[in-house]
């Protein structure tokens, strides 16, 4: 049974940093396509940042561009996401997805290019 567990959220003050992991578990991801999502309250979920099986190509939303910053461990089956500069419209559950297949140097920022999701992690900002 395929896993996405994402732990690292929490509440914290505006510009201030979290780290966010994501460990999958019941299949390698490690030549797959990973990223980042987040929904608001009363708002649709929102692309956030991915990146390829490698980790060397990776994409983000305009909103966080120069603030978070994703990367991946292979061998830990892992991907993170750095938060820095942190501002109380980063609020949201904060949810890692993983494709099924290999996708090489692509990475996707579509919700439905996305085939396993985590649970979700809380993440507050306060002002």
């Amino acid at each position: 049974q395929v896993q996405l567990v994402e732990s690292g959220g929490g509440l914290v003050q505006a510009g201030g940093s979290l780290r966010l992991s994501c460990a999958a578990s019941g299949r390698t991801f490690s030549r797959s396509t990973m990223g980042w999502f987040r929904q608001a309250p009363g708002k649709d979920r929102e692309f956030v940042a991915a990146c390829n099986w490698s980790g060397g190509n990776t994409g983000y939303a305009d909103s966080v561009k120069g603030r978070f910053t994703i990367s991946r461990d292979n061998a830990k089956n892992t991907v993170y996401l750095q938060m820095n500069s942190l501002k109380p419209e980063d609020t949201a559950v904060y949810y890692c997805a993983a494709r099924r297949l290999y996708s090489g140097s692509v990475y996707y920022t579509g919700i439905d290019e996305y085939d396993y999701w985590g649970q979700g992690t809380q993440v507050s900002v306060s002002s």
